[in-house]
């Protein structure tokens, strides 16, 4: 493969545009919060629970309504769950990740329409999707009815 200016200066956009992405105040929230999630001893406490009652959770799946545990796991994980969902830095960490989520979906769609406007932009939000393309991942065989 010959490197011509062409793609060197492509190659440097896209260095440049990570750059910018990585030093944004959006990435810059996630790290903070992130960092708050992972040393608050309380949030850990509770993220570490859930790990502990998901692995019973799973356990009790694979019988399902025949397991003997299965109405105390149930409820168990559902109140778990609800704890750990409340707790303000998991919060606020989810918050986070969903805007540089979206930040990246939308430099993806930016990106891929300047190729070409028929161009799939994988992306789990369907905010992005347009027109009659499926947005991407919906691997149902055009059940979506995308025109894939």
């Amino acid at each position: 493969m010959l490197a011509t200016i062409e793609r060197m200066e492509i190659l440097d956009s896209a260095d440049e545009l990570s750059q910018w992405i990585v030093e944004s105040d959006v990435a810059e929230n996630y790290r903070k919060s992130l960092y708050k999630l992972r040393n608050n001893s309380e949030t850990q406490r509770k993220v570490q629970t859930f790990s502990r009652m998901k692995e019973s959770y799973e356990e009790v799946q694979r019988f399902g309504r025949y397991h003997p545990d299965y109405k105390t796991i149930m409820k168990e994980i559902r109140e778990v769950k609800r704890e750990m969902d409340l707790d303000e830095n998991v919060a606020e960490f989810r918050r986070a990740e969903n805007e540089l989520q979206d930040l990246l979906d939308q430099v993806s769609l930016v990106i891929g329409h300047s190729v070409s406007k028929n161009v799939k932009v994988p992306s789990g939000n369907p905010f992005f999707s347009s027109g009659g393309s499926c947005g991407g991942g919906c691997g149902s065989g055009g059940s979506c009815g995308c025109s894939a």
